[in-house]
């Protein structure tokens, strides 16, 4: 990202992923856009002008040469009827590396230069289109990783979050103009501020709003980024099978040799819409073996990491004092304890459940093997995992920048309940604060943004966005 904003120039980049496909589409944003089209777009149909958002034939040419480079079709959209507000143009060619590489550097010699990463949208956002959250939405849709996690940009790019912002700003500048009256026209002796009457409004009316936005971020993180799931237990105990079983496919090796998994392995699943990083970890119990034993530490590590730990049991074993103790590691942890094996004959399934019953956690009783169960037990782990984070389903979910916004907008708040509640508070002190959370919350849609903070968010971006 460029150290300053400077928008008044013409900016292009391909806007869709390299490699082969059917179409690739490159992107121009500026006064220029229209002009640089006019320089090396030839219509089948000769034409004088071009009419906003409608798509045109032809060929793009090197206007050196004369020569063809592609096929295209090309839309102009004319300010402030765009994406950025600004003069748009987009040439939909063949995708394919060479043709697209070639118009890009077309356009860039007649008078554009390269986008920065997210500058469309940066571009979009300080001329007023959209706001920072629903910016930042724009860059959750495409990274979204669930289907509830698209929903929930989705939602922030239709301004929901924005408006709950602004609607508690709204509450919090009233409170504010009470305040300042009372600085303004101190000789009403406080009458003009009602101190019990902000304290409600604050105490009842702002900050429970605030704190249920701040708690369903941590649903909303579990859609966006996922969850570490991680699968131990003593070695041979079915932890890879479990793990190619959810996976559904056989990444993780499966022998009868007791310890193969010296190391954790780590791959990408989805369970009941939820992303989800597998772990599955070496073989938990005492061992002289220098490389099994570095294996075991690096287990017991990913347990500190989990979200949620399977702790596999093979129940075609009996209990043993050293399943226990491991058990009472396992127990500091949010985990689920799987009983696997039943499908073996004999087994020792009534002397496990008795075993763990005392301890009160939850049991699962699968096969990995004739796969029994294991519907039951991703249910468990979706459930587990969701109630945990949130007590209800919210539609509006910020993320982790925005979250931090609102709990120092809580904290100023918080500050000037405390001077409203003395007996002589002080209107510039309580002044302060409101004026300090308003700020928090103008941060959040970019009312009040620096340009460390802009560069930050919007190099996450791609180019062409």
């Amino acid at each position: 990202m460029r150290s300053s904003f400077y928008t008044e120039d013409t900016i292009s980049a391909i806007a869709t992923p390299p490699g082969r496909g059917a179409i690739g589409v490159i992107k121009i944003s500026g006064e220029k856009s229209l002009e640089i089209l006019r320089k090396i777009f030839k219509p089948f149909k000769p034409r004088l002008s071009f009419e906003s958002h409608k798509f045109y034939y032809g060929f793009i040419i090197d206007p050196e040469t004369e020569r063809p480079v592609d096929e295209v079709l090309v839309v102009y959209m004319k300010a402030p009827f765009s994406y950025t507000r600004e003069d748009v143009v987009e040439i939909h060619a063949h995708s394919g590396y060479v043709n697209l590489r070639k118009i890009l550097e077309l356009v860039l010699k007649e008078g554009a230069r390269p986008a920065q990463p997210g500058e469309f949208t940066l571009r979009a956002f300080l001329n007023g289109r959209i706001d920072l959250a629903q910016a930042e939405a724009i860059e959750e849709i495409i990274s979204a990783k669930s289907e509830r996690a698209l929903k929930l940009a989705l939602n922030n790019l239709s301004g929901r979050l924005s408006e709950k912002i602004n609607t508690l700003k709204e509450r919090l500048l009233y409170a504010l103009a009470q305040v300042e009256s009372a600085i303004d026209f101190p000789e009403e002796d406080l009458e003009i501020m009602n101190p019990q009457e902000l304290s409600q409004l604050i105490k009842r009316e702002i900050i429970p709003e605030i704190e249920k936005l701040i708690n369903s971020y941590e649903e909303g993180k579990i859609y966006r980024e996922g969850i570490n799931l991680v699968i131990c237990g003593k070695p041979n105990v079915g932890k890879s099978s479990l793990m190619n079983a959810l996976l559904r496919e056989e990444r993780a090796i499966v022998t009868p040799i007791p310890g193969t998994t010296r190391d954790f392995l780590e791959e990408e699943a989805y369970l009941q819409g939820l992303p989800v990083k597998l772990i599955d970890t070496a073989g938990l119990r005492e061992t002289e073996d220098p490389v099994e034993k570095i294996g075991v530490e690096r287990a017991f590590q990913k347990l500190k990491e989990a979200d949620l730990v399977l702790f596999l049991v093979d129940v075609s074993e009996e209990p043993t004092m050293e399943i226990k103790h491991l058990y009472q590691r396992i127990q500091a942890y949010p985990h689920l304890v799987v009983f696997n094996k039943i499908d073996l004959i004999p087994n020792y399934l009534e002397e496990w459940r008795k075993t763990f019953f005392k301890y009160g956690g939850e049991l699962i009783e699968i096969s990995v093997k004739k796969e029994l169960n294991l519907d039951l037990l991703t249910q468990r782990i979706y459930e587990k995992i969701v109630s945990k984070r949130a007590t209800a389903v919210s539609e509006v979910m910020p993320n982790l920048r925005q979250k931090t916004s609102l709990e120092k907008a809580k904290r100023h708040l918080e500050d000037a309940l405390k001077e409203l509640q003395k007996r002589e508070p002080l209107p510039e002190l309580v002044s302060i604060e409101l004026r300090s959370a308003i700020g928090n919350l103008s941060e959040i849609i970019g009312e009040i943004t620096t340009e460390d903070l802009l560069s930050e968010i919007f190099s996450r971006f791609c180019i062409g966005k």
